[in-house]
């Protein structure tokens, strides 16, 4: 179970990096960030990956006890599903206390400090690189060119600066190498130490001023940074009172009621839903007899992954106001509940009986043609008849 949960949230992560990583070096920002975002965002696939760990955790612990004859040495002495599911039970009963604490507490705060950093990767708050080889624009007054970067930034090479001041006076700078230095003073400025280089001043007169210069500071206004939102004003942001207070509540509009019952709602299926998997899980770990069909697996996976799907699309719809947030997200779930419920009654209760039979016999059926097909297309060996024999030099 914790192999399975730490294989699907480590796929959904690195799927996740791979679009960071792309918008972090767009944005210009150190690479560092890139995993606090992902920390981030931890809380948000392991209430995904949680009830998917324990799915496959409880179906494959079946599964084996049903390939290896076992299960039916223990129903044989009088063991029913349902005394061997009482330690699966047990153990879905805290992972469910673990995934309450995620989606109401831990992921609504987690979820704003991922939209706090990428706000702040866009702003320049989180040290946003000059981009190499490109003119940037800083406090609408300065216009500056590196050529190259060395020592993670330390040391640029090849710099060319024009400011203008108010009183309309424009000055071109270039030089050899510099570096970026921070001042105690003045957070909101930051001092460009220059080496080797010249001065062009342009005052308006026919004869620009030039000087030559070993070293020379170049102060640099920082722009300002907006401060980012305050947490709660998206739905996924607020923790179980704060939707409670809202969504109940004769003050709120409208628009905001809908989307915090449909957000609470939400969570409150995905974390009951849980209580469906150890059924789901036996009934799908079964294979027929003389079968090691893994058919069982697969569905389970789909099963789960398309119902969260089907749950995001009626949260975003009730969201709206379209339609009922019971009715949207309550309603997919009683058929879920029932099916799931068929389904186990059908292995538990009746004798022979299998959720998928007919699933299983069509690809029992498909897996022997495709094997068919692979045999008939493959080369068969030549068998050289006993007078076809050749002779050896020797002989």
């Amino acid at each position: 179970m914790l192999g399975v949960f730490a294989l699907a949230a480590s796929l959904l992560l690195l799927d996740k990096m791979l679009r960071l990583f792309d918008f972090v070096a767009v944005e210009g920002g150190p690479i560092d960030v890139v995993f606090k975002m992902l920390g981030a965002l931890i809380p948000e696939y392991a209430s995904l990956a949680i009830p998917l760990g324990l799915l496959l955790g409880i179906l494959l612990a079946f599964r084996k006890l049903a390939t290896s004859s076992e299960l039916d040495v223990m129903r044989a002495v009088g063991l029913s599903y349902g005394r061997l599911l009482r330690l699966p039970y047990a153990i879905t009963l805290v992972l469910m206390a673990v995934n309450v604490a995620l989606v109401f507490y831990i992921q609504p705060v987690s979820r704003y400090y991922y939209e706090q950093m990428e706000y702040e990767l866009r702003s320049g708050a989180l040290g946003a690189s000059i981009k190499v080889g490109e003119f940037t624009t800083l406090a609408d007054r300065m216009a500056l060119r590196i050529e190259e970067s060395e020592d993670d930034g330390r040391k640029l090479i090849g710099i060319f600066a024009r400011v203008a001041n108010s009183k309309g006076q424009v000055l071109s700078i270039s030089a050899r190498e510099g570096s970026f230095l921070a001042t105690s003073d003045d957070p909101d400025t930051i001092i460009l130490r220059l080496s080797e280089g010249t001065i062009v001043q342009d005052t308006g007169s026919e004869t620009p001023r030039v000087l030559s210069f070993s070293r020379h500071d170049l102060p640099i206004d920082l722009p300002a940074i907006e401060q980012f939102r305050a947490r709660g004003d998206a739905t996924r942001e607020y923790i179980l009172p704060e939707l409670l207070r809202i969504g109940w509540s004769d003050g709120s509009d409208a628009e905001q009621r809908d989307a915090s019952q449909a957000s609470f709602n939400f969570r409150l299926v995905e974390i009951v839903m849980m209580l469906l998997m150890p059924l789901l899980a036996v009934s799908l770990a079964i294979p027929p007899k003389r079968s090691t069909s893994a058919l069982g697996v697969f569905v389970s996976i789909v099963m789960v992954v398309a119902y969260h799907k089907v749950n995001q699309y009626g949260e975003d719809i009730a969201s709206l106001g379209r339609v009922d947030p019971i009715l949207a997200l309550w309603g997919p779930f009683a058929l879920f509940a029932a099916l799931i419920v068929w389904m186990y009654y059908r292995v538990a209760f009746v004798p022979g009986g299998q959720a998928i039979g007919a699933l299983e016999t069509v690809f029992a059926k498909l897996t022997k043609r495709i094997g068919k097909l692979f045999k008939r297309n493959s080369p068969r060996p030549s068998i050289a008849a006993p007078g076809d024999a050749q002779m050896s030099p020797a002989e």
